[in-house]
């Protein structure tokens, strides 16, 4: 009879990705079949180790065209060597979704099935749930248990022929990736809101103390636009060429825990809230954070001298507030850059742009905001447009 255990991720000290490493490194291990919906590259990488020398015996059945699962996921996955199914239901309101974990070997096999997807968040930090089965094969239930279950994700190929197809290799996947089937991990979009603010103020509710795991460092926090091709052009008076894409919010920026100086929120009585957060570089390796804003992030705006003091540039633009998933409002924000090479905060390379936070200040500077991430999304256009997401 199957033994049964319970992972109940973020609350307990149990997590899915020490439970999957443990499943995987069971010694004989003849087959492992594994479902998710969504496939990220942090979190492939966090069972590389334990999937490569099962790679043979390895067959992933992947949900796309749902918004999450990206190609450098899948790209992942093929550098492994494993046998990748992808599973397309040609609807965006109908998405592959069961996620199970499945380890077999000659008289035994693990199973996990719950909750968790194949995403650094899924196997560490969101709160997941999984049940944990260890079957006896000698046993007639726990036998016909994995046999149905192999058989049935076995036989989606034939009963879903047009559905789910393997990928081989990486032009296959470049193409499920050109069809718009599998998101860029390098273009960050926002999140869509949740909900809006439609009375009062915003609420002020801390995080949940829940059990977290670092997530692995990025080399880039910064990431930019991707190009938009440009519209293929009629080859005959009847042909329509398609339409142009439109510009699209994308990340270009965010920033370490926020401090009590970023939100304004006053140390003490004595302490003067300046009104304003200054850009820095954040966790990225590769900005300049006393031209990048200036000249990249908010490029395209009418900067002017002010006549007053002359070593500053100001101009003016739009924000929309995401905060904690709900849509705060849109507030005209002013901003500042100095630009005074010869000062002694340009030689010790502090930052030189900030941000005057006005009446968004209301929404800012509350202490439930401490040590979460701002984002600074950017949609090019004539004025550019920004959003910024805390959360």
């Amino acid at each position: 009879m199957a033994k049964i255990d319970f992972v109940f991720q973020a609350v307990t000290e149990r997590f899915h990705a020490d439970e999957l490493r443990k499943l995987l490194s069971k010694s004989n291990c003849e087959r492992v079949l594994v479902s998710v919906a969504f496939v990220r590259e942090d979190g492939v990488d966090a069972l590389a180790a334990s999937l490569k020398a099962l790679a043979e015996v390895s067959t992933f059945f992947v949900g796309i065209r749902n918004g999450v699962t990206s190609v450098q996921g899948l790209r992942r996955l093929l550098d492994l060597g494993v046998r990748l199914v992808a599973v397309d239901t040609a609807s965006r309101s109908t998405i592959f979704h069961p996620k199970l974990f499945l380890a077999e070997r000659k008289k035994t096999a693990s199973l996990i099935i719950g909750s968790a997807n194949l995403t650094f968040p899924g196997l560490h930090n969101n709160i997941e749930a999984g049940a944990v089965l260890d079957l006896d094969l000698s046993q007639t239930d726990d036998k016909n248990l994995l046999t149905g279950l192999v058989k049935t994700f076995e036989d989606l190929p034939a009963r879903f022929p047009e559905h789910i197809f393997q990928v081989n290799d990486l032009e296959s996947l470049e193409k499920l990736f050109d069809d718009g089937r599998l998101i860029d991990e390098d273009v960050a979009e926002p999140p869509p809101a949740t909900a809006y603010v439609r009375k009062g103020t915003r609420d002020t509710l801390k995080p949940m103390r829940l059990r977290r795991h670092a997530p692995p460092s990025r080399k880039r926090a910064v990431v930019k636009p991707k190009p938009q091709p440009k519209p293929k052009q009629p080859e005959t008076p009847a042909e329509k060429a398609p339409p142009e894409r439109r510009p699209h919010f994308a990340r270009i920026w965010e920033s370490r825990g926020l401090t009590e100086r970023d939100l304004n929120i006053p140390k003490g009585r004595r302490t003067h809230a300046t009104g304003s957060m200054l850009w820095k570089k954040g966790p990225a390796e590769d900005i300049d954070q006393q031209r990048f804003f200036r000249h990249e992030a908010f490029a395209g705006l009418d900067w002017k001298q002010d006549s007053a003091r002359p070593q500053y540039e100001r101009s003016e633009a739009d924000f929309d507030f995401v905060i904690k998933g709900v849509n705060c409002g849109n507030f005209r924000l002013k901003l500042s850059h100095k630009t005074d090479t010869t000062s002694r905060s340009y030689e010790q390379k502090q930052p030189m742009t900030q941000v005057h936070w006005g009446k968004a200040r209301s929404i800012i500077a509350k202490r439930d905001l401490l040590g979460r991430i701002m984002s600074l999304y950017r949609k090019d256009g004539t004025p550019p447009e920004f959003l910024i997401e805390i959360d």
